[in-house]
């Protein structure tokens, strides 16, 4: 073939030729071109050229070739990388492709599979990715694969459900400690805000969630927990604050109060996830700028409750929708709250989902600084409804394991209120929804939740109910610091649900850094009383200032932060009906997934004030 000039019609005849001789045991020809094909060592310019011809005469002749006779050939083609070409080379390989493709549905998948492969580059590739050179070539690689793929599917009516099937099989098996795995989600994300996203988006946002839930999974809690129990939640929480302090280099602040960020450091699984969950919170933001949040949200909200919702103590995934209800509060950050309030009050559910459920609802409730305070006081309102109505139907006395459901309820209520109270008693309208909710009733039934839930949760709730007037016990209650019971440990079951709090600040160096913003750490709420214990100092006085003075460069900033950020709609009553209609004429349904319930709630006859010192609520 070399030296000697044809048109591209004669080319063409040529390659039919080689193919069709090969089922009369002539295979000279067809030896040749597979060596061309096949052919892997650094190319000439002579022999890129020819290669280049052969595989655009290939295009002219893919009717004559036939799967069982020119198998060597077609394992040749769909083991070709388009990393390994220059665009000439790359051009030539995707019509191929096409054309392979849209001549018989028996190449389809073939065809699909060799596109996908070229997802992920090959492994020399990893460092030259962080180049110019690198990065120009995975342009060009990617802005071919996608074209192809769109192209086959607009040709093939099948082709979109094989690609998505392809995306996700190939997904589940990359492996977890592959630095490149952030390369293959960057496309996966590309296909579903592209033109394909209506046939394939679903499924991948789905696959990549149960793709973090599985990396999620594989960094064991044994990794990362600090086994000292006999210190509360947030007086660890406030003691990791001090340990890096030092280290605000690292746009370190807090971290949760069992878990420590240096504990991940050089964790190549960690390293992966954290990579992955930025990438998808990018997209998030695109979606966002693009006005197709809602929808995302949608599929992502399906996915939280399909599987991270049931997942044991997720430590990260959760965060893809803390994110994406950051980017919409009034919306999506709403709807995920009240979900969550639908699904704990729901009889339907087991009690560990509902156990779940109202965990991840008052953590979310607690950190979420995009959240309205008349939304959190709206939410707040229907635990209480739930848990006053529950006591009223029991009689006994204190059964950890029995009433379970009751004290995860009790505890949420009281965690919210650590984090919000002061916020609620800031507007006069909330306060005096807060001051007519019967938690004294609840607190003080036989049941009792404040023996059986956290110590450390019911001493700080306590102490920040009694500095506020709000409630105090008629008993008196020791608890020493501690973090748990035995009480709380039973009530919490295996999965310890009473000590999970999925949205603590997360130990992802940077993804923290995109969730900051939206983010409440414990020193932006904790009580002045703290800083009086810490100076030893017996004033009385606790106002706003007098917590800016301590914490200057956080709490005061974060503060008007998050004021401004609230201030439109904590100002007007967060309506659950209201929020329905929003939901109906944006055809968002709320019983896509669970029944999505409004239980009447029979609030007691009389709810007077309370003649005992410190004590609100009596429930007449």
């Amino acid at each position: 073939m070399e030296g000697v000039n044809f048109t591209d019609s004669q080319l063409v005849d040529f390659i039919r030729g080689f193919l069709s001789s090969v089922s009369l045991g002539n295979t000279d020809g067809y030896n040749q071109l597979v060596g061309v094909i096949h052919h892997r060592e650094r190319l000439s310019p002579d022999e890129v050229a020819l290669l280049v011809t052969c595989l655009k005469a290939l295009c002219g002749a893919v009717s004559f070739i036939d799967n069982a006779l020119h198998e060597s050939l077609l394992a040749g083609i769909f083991k070709m990388s388009l990393w390994d070409y220059g665009p000439n080379v790359m051009d030539a390989l995707v019509e191929l492709i096409t054309s392979l493709a849209v001549s018989s549905g028996k190449y389809v998948d073939s065809c699909l599979d060799m596109l996908v492969n070229n997802f992920m580059p090959p492994h020399y590739y990893k460092d030259l990715l962080k180049k110019p050179h690198g990065l120009i070539r995975k342009d060009e690689v990617f802005s071919r694969v996608h074209t192809a793929l769109k192209d086959i599917s607009d040709l093939v009516p099948l082709a979109p459900l094989r690609l998505e099937q392809i995306v996700v099989n190939k997904m589940q098996r990359v492996f977890f400690k592959e630095s490149l795995t952030s390369v293959y989600v960057e496309n996966m994300l590309r296909l579903e805000k592209g033109s394909l996203s209506e046939f394939v988006g679903r499924k991948i946002l789905t696959a990549l969630v149960d793709k973090l839930l599985d990396l999620d999974v594989e960094i064991g809690w044994d990794d990362i927990l600090q086994d000292d129990f006999s210190k509360g939640i947030f007086e660890i929480e406030l003691e990791d604050d001090d340990e890096i302090t030092d280290d605000i280099n690292e746009d370190s602040i807090e971290l949760p109060s069992e878990l420590s960020r240096k504990s991940l450091t050089g964790n190549v699984i960690a390293e992966t996830l954290d990579s992955l969950i930025v990438l998808t919170f990018e997209h998030l933001e695109s979606c966002e700028r693009d006005g197709r949040l809602n929808e995302v949200f949608e599929i992502l909200l399906l996915s939280f409750q399909r599987t991270v919702l049931t997942a044991y103590k997720s430590k990260f995934a959760q965060f893809v929708i803390f994110y994406a209800c950051a980017l919409d509060p009034e919306v999506c950050g709403a709807r995920f709250a009240v979900t969550l309030a639908d699904m704990f009050i729901s009889c339907n559910d087991p009690p560990l989902t509902r156990m779940s459920a109202v965990s991840y609802l008052a953590s979310y409730l607690s950190r979420g600084k995009f959240l309205s305070t008349s939304l959190v006081t709206t939410i707040l309102k229907r635990l209480v409804d739930w848990c006053l109505e529950y006591g009223k139907t029991q009689h006994v006395d204190l059964n950890p394991k029995a009433h379970k459901v009751f004290y995860s309820g009790c505890q949420a209520i009281m965690y919210v209120l650590c984090f919000r109270m002061r916020s609620i008693l800031e507007i006069p309208r909330l306060k005096s929804q807060l001051l007519l909710m019967p938690i004294g009733p609840i607190l003080t039934h036989r049941l009792g939740p404040l023996k059986v839930c956290l110590p450390s949760i019911v001493e700080e709730f306590l102490r920040k109910a009694n500095d506020a007037n709000l409630f105090t016990p008629s008993e008196t209650f020791i608890f020493n610091g501690l973090l748990e019971s035995e009480y709380s440990k039973t009530f919490g079951g295996m999965e310890r649900l009473d000590m999970f709090f999925p949205f603590d600040p997360c130990l992802l160096k940077r993804c923290d850094r995109y969730l900051r913003p939206y983010f409440v750490y414990w020193s932006m709420v904790r009580p002045s009383y703290d800083e009086e214990e810490d100076d030893d100092d017996d004033d009385d006085g606790s106002s706003d200032e007098d917590v800016a003075e301590v914490f200057p460069d956080r709490i005061e900033e974060n503060l008007m932060d998050d004021k401004a950020m609230a201030r439109s709609y904590d100002d007007r009553e967060f309506d659950l009906d209201e929020f329905d209609s929003a939901l109906n004429k944006m055809s968002i349904t709320p019983r896509n997934s669970i029944q999505y319930r409004r239980d009447s709630v029979q609030m007691p006859s009389r709810i007077l004030p309370s003649t005992s010192p410190g004590s609100l609520w009596v429930l007449a």
